[in-house]
């Protein structure tokens, strides 16, 4: 019942519905890779140091991506920009299968970033223009209860497809996979460019007038967006380097933390559209952070698992809140281009992410890793907590649920 609402609340905000498929089978294909990726990388014989790198060149490749995305998506509208964003990253992620280097394995995981960061910014800018305030954060928590479904099904048939064929095989069938989630949104989203119009404003000049909001919410978003990605890191290199698991119980193990942690996307949705943001957000990183700083404690597959559900359970209770709080911030008139900017400063911190676990690991050890990673949710929800404003506009939500 709840669902049905829901669904009718997304018809009325003239939010197309297909777009969801599509996203859900890129979700499910770059699950796959979740714990394959940081032995893929290791499988080349270097140190923790050039294996973090390795693992944030994808998100190098997006901070170089974001803001020529969002200004190119003015020009090519939202369709064309997912589609060339999407046709990127199927292409160079197969290269991957025949990578013999990992300065070869970076330039692709690089150009596989950029491809992302197109994607990425073209559908943020798609929700941001077609859902209403009020709405917002049922509507991406959705997104990203569907981007959790794919981490859910994703690592545990990586894993399988890993044990059974070799690390290599999971890069093919993802980059088949982004490709046919190009043909869905080819042949089935409708050419619907909502929020797109002429970059007449001062993009500098919004940022300059906004300064004060945006200094401490980029500052928690980079937090925050490193510990997300650092937990991908730190988990399948814990799990295999202390405690000695294979690659088919990291990938079970992966899949088991993120199967609970994609049925919160409508609870987190509904915290944010009825509490506000900040209800979701704060103790979402601060558990986290509880979780991540629990793993040196741990010596076992089931201490591990549990540290791993924790992390995911909490990271489940923010579903969408990062895309849904840079949507209440972007300004209509160059939703665009600041959507771009938004993403740069998230994808700094999914940088940092494997960079901090891959270099505090290689100076100390990866225990220490791990706790370098609580801190960082530590701050996430400090900053959140007490620097940053509530951006729910509670009043829109009466007015719509009244209409």
């Amino acid at each position: 019942m709840r669902n049905s609402r829901l669904l009718r609340r997304l018809r009325r905000d003239r939010l197309i519905l297909p777009f969801y498929f599509p996203a859900l089978i890129v979700a499910f294909s770059q699950g796959l890779l979740i714990p394959v990726l940081p032995l893929y990388a290791k499988d080349f014989g270097v140190s923790y140091g050039l294996i973090g790198l390795l693992l944030a060149a994808q998100s190098i490749g997006m901070l170089v991506g974001d803001v020529p995305g969002g200004i190119l998506l003015q020009w090519m509208g939202q369709k064309r920009t997912m589609l060339l964003g999407l046709g990127l990253t199927a292409l160079t992620t197969v290269a991957l299968f025949r990578a013999r280097s990992v300065p070869e394995a970076f330039v692709y995981r690089f150009i596989a970033g950029f491809g992302g960061a197109l994607y990425g910014v073209a559908r943020h800018a798609y929700i941001a223009g077609a859902i209403s305030t009020g709405n917002r954060g049922r509507a991406i928590a959705l997104f990203g209860g569907i981007f959790r479904i794919g981490r859910f099904l994703g690592p545990l048939v990586g894993g399988m497809l890993a044990a059974a064929y070799g690390l290599r095989m999971p890069f093919v069938i993802c980059g088949l996979g982004c490709g046919v989630a190009l043909g869905v949104i080819w042949t089935f989203v409708p050419k619907f460019e909502v929020g797109v119009t002429p970059e007449r404003a001062s993009l500098r000049a919004l940022l300059k007038s906004q300064v004060a909001l945006l200094i401490p919410a980029g500052a928690g978003q980079i937090f925050a967006q490193m510990i997300r990605a650092g937990r991908s890191t730190i988990i399948p290199l814990y799990a295999a380097d202390v405690i000695g698991l294979d690659v088919g119980a990291i990938g079970l193990m992966t899949t088991i933390a993120a199967g609970l942690e994609m049925t919160l996307f409508y609870p987190a949705g509904w915290i944010m559209d009825n509490l506000g943001r900040k209800w979701a957000i704060v103790p979402s990183f601060g558990l986290q952070a509880l979780a991540l700083a629990c793993i040196p404690l741990t010596h076992s597959f089931a201490g591990l698992l549990l540290c791993a559900i924790g992390v995911g359970v909490a990271n489940g209770l923010s579903a969408g809140a990062m895309m849904t709080l840079g949507a209440d911030l972007a300004p209509p008139e160059v939703r665009g281009a600041f959507l771009g900017v938004w993403r740069l400063i998230g994808d700094v911190g999914s940088t940092g992410g494997p960079m901090v676990v891959g270099g505090v690991a290689d100076l100390v050890q990866l225990p220490t890793a791990a706790l370098a990673l609580a801190g960082a949710g530590v701050l996430a929800a400090g900053i959140f907590g007490f620097l940053v404003p509530e951006t729910l506009e509670a009043r829109c939500w009466k007015l719509d649920a009244g209409s």
